[in-house]
């Protein structure tokens, strides 16, 4: 054991050797699961407020004083509204309402709507949300409202709107737009809108048309809150950011003194006990810049919105000591348990915790503002919206000789995930016996050899992916780790089956994905196959149940976080067959023996038999690119369905299944041979069987060489990867010749199609290039232009995984 640790505390040197300031579309800071996940969008820490991954402020602030100067770190002031005309999730104000046509005049402030109905807000048919049920095509709603006075300067009009919009103001058309927005919008009124509000009665009209799926809407007005003066504070100079698996490190300036600002959240991914407990560390090491003496105060404000999902939200807090922490708690006031489920959400049940070794030299409070805490006592809360916990530390006098302080911030969820009806509580709390503040002990005493533990898992993430593909490769690897575990949770079944469920971020919000499991495989095949079992066991269980009763798997389990059965609108056959076979295949090879296979083996010959069947030569349907539309005779999907064959054969083969691996060998080989005859296109391989002179990337080919399967020749791989060197654009190769865009994913999986360092390089370094030069600021993108770097959709999602493929051929080899 002693060796081991050496060893990887070696690694870790040789790690950080090649670590210089890091560049990324934004900087993971807390990352837990799909809730608890603060980030920072901006190269500069303080220059723009720490968000969830959804973009919506889940605000850090840090300060430090140095002899009687303040210095921010971290983070920045959210915008605060304050309400001229509340919207729905403050007040469940009354309109009235329609949803058969009015007359043209519907809008104007005299017109008749006595008969009308009376509806509470927010109007539509978003479970959790919506007050007053709405399932047509059209709504028109009239609210009516008094002002007593015009003392406003810049009112600003608070929408949100599920599809199309028009809003009036007392008869006027003040804003129109298609289409529809997930989130309130924020929309500065001119002058002249500004001039149509008057002293006594004014009317809002809003119409609105669904044109499919949900249906919202919800207005009011409001106007920015004034924030007190930062005039005291000054910003702190950032010198660099280094990222690596588990942490974020800062290094700033404040004055006299130097300031290591260093996040790290354990996710230790072969230690799942640590990695489940909801606990991140924010260390702060201070010292002397000019060999002086420095007095030295540390502040660390977190928003209690990072337990709501609206602002609006009443929220409790309590401080209090447990063991030897001084500790911070906040939750809602409402602690509606599971009873939302969506994408753009954030969890509003559970509570928050900022927790840190209690001593004279510590200070703890709950207010509504952070600014200058440090000057300023203000009154102590213990409910509110939009509070502030306060932790202020004093560090003594500070040399030469660095000191650290650490700080916690933890999440107790209660309930994590509604599985078949039954909601689970989170891995680190499976019987309900343990205690949030056990964890948060448990973390403060582990604190140093945990560190060690993710310096370790830092520098084997590094090195492994440094010897498999280079630098630029390594750090695509390390800026994918903590977004890829962090969009899953990790708990267990009734029956104590692991459960390890993803949430479609920022695509649509499905729980448990197949064809998002498909391309975050290869991390958790190259480190610990546990967990790929906890994201198939789920599907398998669906179908062996007979709760899900068709020939092939589910798309989903639900939409997160209630996994109750398949919410996804349409199936995936031949993809979801295939993704599942191919990675209960795949556990079967990282872990050297058939065991999952053979528990799950009835059910694999009745999804053999489908593939056999209906692979081939897809009829129209989705494939796992399902924002590209349906395609039929798809000649990568049929890729799948083969190499979900050879998996299966293989596997038939080592089970001593005589029959099964004579029947399905033939059958792939006849499919190999004759899916060369038919997709030949010159000198490249076609988008479909029908349609010459197209071309895609074949990135499911590379389970045939990954695995050591082989049925493909050598030369279609090297047909394909030479035809691919000439479509490249500046940010990378495209998905397919329909389009520009491209999944960065599946292009990592394309590069190890590649015989040679060279053309291998050539397609992964397009993707380096997207990750430290793209301007669209989120947790990076997984669809994105090739041309602009721009990203089209989905961010923070786990597919980032993929990244691994390089990774795990290595590690495969010789298995």
């Amino acid at each position: 054991m002693k060796k081991l640790i050496l060893f990887g505390l070696i690694l870790c040197k040789t790690a950080f050797t090649f670590a210089q300031s890091t560049k990324a579309p934004a900087y993971p800071l807390i990352t837990h699961d799909p809730y608890f996940s603060i980030w920072s969008n901006s190269d500069n820490l303080n220059a723009s407020p720490t968000k969830h991954w959804t973009g919506t402020d889940h605000s850090l602030i840090g300060m430090l004083k140095v002899d009687g100067q303040t210095y921010r770190f971290l983070g920045a002031l959210s915008t605060n509204y304050s309400s001229i005309l509340p919207a729905g999730d403050e007040v469940n104000y009354t309109a009235k309402y329609t949803e058969t046509t009015p007359s043209e005049d519907w809008m104007n402030p005299n017109f008749d709507d006595k008969q009308w109905k009376n509806g509470l807000a927010p109007f539509g048919n978003v479970r959790g949300t919506s007050k007053t049920l709405w399932l047509t095509n059209d709504i028109w709603v009239r609210r009516e409202f008094t002002l007593d006075n015009l003392n406003f300067k810049e009112p600003i009009l608070k929408l949100q709107h599920d599809d199309d919009v028009k809003v009036y103001l007392n008869g006027d058309l003040i804003y129109t737009a298609g289409c529809c927005a997930g989130k309130f919008l924020y929309l500065p009124m001119s002058n002249e809108m500004k001039s149509k509000l008057k002293k006594g009665k004014n009317v809002l009209a809003i119409h609105v048309k669904n044109t499919g799926g949900e249906a919202l809407l919800d207005a009011g007005i409001v106007e920015k809150a004034i924030n007190p003066a930062e005039t005291s504070i000054q910003l702190a100079t950032q010198k660099s950011v280094k990222l690596n698996a588990t942490q974020t490190i800062y290094e700033f300036t404040c004055g006299k003194t130097d300031l290591t600002l260093t996040f790290t959240s354990p996710l230790l991914i072969n230690e799942l006990d640590i990695l489940a407990r909801p606990v991140s560390y924010i260390s702060a090491k201070v010292k002397a810049n000019d060999g002086k003496q420095h007095a030295v105060q540390l502040y660390l404000g977190a928003s209690t919105d990072i337990a709501t999902n609206t602002t609006a939200q009443v929220v409790k807090a309590e401080k209090y000591n447990s063991s030897h922490l001084s500790i911070l708690k906040a939750g809602t006031e409402e602690q509606a348990i599971l009873k939302k489920r969506g994408d753009d959400l954030r969890i509003d049940w559970g509570y928050m915790y900022v927790a840190t070794k209690t001593g004279a030299n510590v200070k703890q409070s709950i207010s509504n503002t952070p600014v200058n805490p440090f000057q300023s006592t203000g009154t102590e809360l213990s409910s509110g919206k939009r509070l502030v916990l306060n932790t202020i530390v004093d560090m003594g006098k500070i040399t030469s000789s660095q000191k650290e302080q650490v700080i916690m911030l933890g999440y107790d969820d209660l309930y994590a995930i509604q599985y078949f009806g039954q909601n689970l509580r989170p891995w680190w709390n499976n019987n309900g016996t343990t205690s949030i503040e056990s964890q948060l002990d448990l973390a403060s005493k582990e604190y140093d050899s945990i560190i060690k533990k993710c310096e370790v898992i830092n520098a084997t993430i590094y090195n492994d992916a440094l010897n498999a593909g280079g630098e630029k490769y390594a750090k695509l690897c390390e800026l994918a780790y903590r977004q890829s575990i962090a969009a899953h949770k990790l708990l267990k079944s009734s029956t104590g089956e692991t459960l390890f469920l993803s949430k479609e971020n920022f695509s649509n919000g499905s729980i448990n994905t197949v064809d998002v499991t498909y391309p975050s495989a290869p991390l958790f095949l190259a480190y610990n196959p546990e967990l790929m079992r906890g994201m198939l066991n789920g599907i398998f269980y669906y179908s062996e149940s007979g709760k899900w009763a068709k020939p092939f798997p589910a798309h989903d389990l639900g939409t997160y976080p209630l996994a109750n059965g398949q919410t996804y609108g349409e199936d995936m056959p031949v993809e979801e067959c295939g993704n599942m076979m191919i990675l209960a295949a795949a556990i079967c090879k990282a872990e050297g023996n058939n065991d999952y296979a053979k528990k799950h083996w009835d059910v694999m010959k009745i999804w053999a038999d489908f593939l056999t069947k209906e692979g081939f030569d897809p009829a129209n349907q989705l494939c796992t690119d399902d924002f590209a539309g349906h395609l039929a005779r798809n000649i990568n999907l049929s890729v799948k369905a083969i190499v979900a064959l050879e998996t299966f054969t293989q596997l038939a083969k080592e089970m001593g299944e005589t029959a099964i691996y004579q029947k399905y060998d033939a059958i792939t080989k006849g499919f190999v041979t004759k899916w060369i005859e038919m997709a030949k296109d010159g000198d490249h391989y076609a988008l479909t069987f029908d349609k010459k002179g197209t071309w895609s990337q074949k990135y499911n080919l590379v389970w045939d060489k990954v695995l050591n399967l082989n049925y493909f020749p050598k030369e279609v791989f090297d047909t394909e990867v030479k035809y691919y060197l000439t479509k490249q654009n500046e940010f990378g190769l495209p998905l397919d010749s329909r389009a520009t865009y491209t999944k960065s994913d599946w292009v990592i999986w394309t590069s190890v199609l590649t015989n040679n360092d060279k053309d291998f390089q050539a397609l992964v370094n397009p993707m380096f290039e997207y990750a430290v030069k793209t301007n669209s600021r989120v947790p990076i993108s997984d669809w994105h232009e090739t041309k602009t770097g721009k990203m089209v959709g989905f961010q923070a999602r786990s597919v980032v995984g993929g990244y691994y493929m390089k990774v795990l051929e290595q590690k495969l080899k010789n298995k």
